[in-house]
């Protein structure tokens, strides 16, 4: 006789960029392996293939393409999958601010962790008189590179992350698609930007969308209570 197959509960959530409603369900053992042997072997383009066949496998609604949702999305939807296959809460360890140095553990409900966005933010630069520069988010690939890279980011990495997010530039005559542009094309056109400019580009991914949640610790040693702002992915899980 064969073994009973056990039912995978499944979930809701709302997109933050599209706020379009999906279903999804928790990781499974064997997903997490496929994780855990990508991680183990530092091969980028092995951990974006396991992060991204992982995610998709998870999502249950039909027509959702991981590869085009932005980061922030992507973090959404990984830390409600992973969060729903261990529990509705999750440990994590803070720092204390007031000596930097003292870790208290501390239980989030995942339910409490939303995607906060910045009422400064904007799509569009002006970058003067004539031409605005639209940026598009980032996606899965800088997602990995963000959490799950084996090394740093270098000022490269920064201008490629960059160029990669330029959608359009155009102005009230003419218009330009990253589509239409070489990725040497992309390079010169930000290498001429001024500081003032390329500050507002700086701007966008500062004030870009992104997981974020307040909790109150207290250090044990000193007894100072804090409040701690936890941002991005990385904080919630290890």
């Amino acid at each position: 006789m064969p073994l009973p197959k056990i039912a995978t509960p499944t979930y809701e959530l709302v997109l933050p960029s599209s706020e379009k409603k999906i279903k999804y369900r928790p990781f499974l053992v064997k997903e997490e392996k496929i994780l855990i042997l990508a991680m183990e072997s530092q091969d980028s383009t092995q951990i974006a293939n396991a992060v991204k066949d992982v995610i998709s496998h998870c999502i249950i609604s039909r027509g959702i393409k991981v590869e085009k949702l932005s980061t922030f999305d992507i973090e959404y939807l990984f830390l409600n999958i992973r969060g729903k296959s261990v529990g509705e809460d999750i440990e994590v360890m803070v720092t204390c601010p007031d000596d930097g140095k003292t870790q208290v553990p501390t239980s989030i409900n995942i339910d409490s962790i939303k995607v906060q966005k910045d009422e400064d933010h904007s799509r569009d630069i002006k970058l003067d008189d004539n031409y605005t520069l639209r940026m598009k988010y980032p996606s899965l690939t800088e997602f990995i590179k963000n959490n799950f890279a084996t090394t740093e980011m270098n000022v490269d990495d920064t201008f490629q992350l960059i160029s990669s997010c330029i959608e359009q530039v155009y102005s009230e005559e003419e218009s330009w698609t990253s589509e239409d542009c070489t990725k040497k094309e992309l390079s010169q056109f930000l290498d001429q930007l001024n500081s003032s400019q390329f500050k507002e580009i700086e701007k966008f991914f500062e004030t870009m969308p992104k997981l974020s949640h307040k909790v109150m610790v207290t250090n044990p040693n000193t007894k100072v209570e804090s409040e701690i702002v936890l941002e991005g992915l990385q904080n919630f899980f290890g």
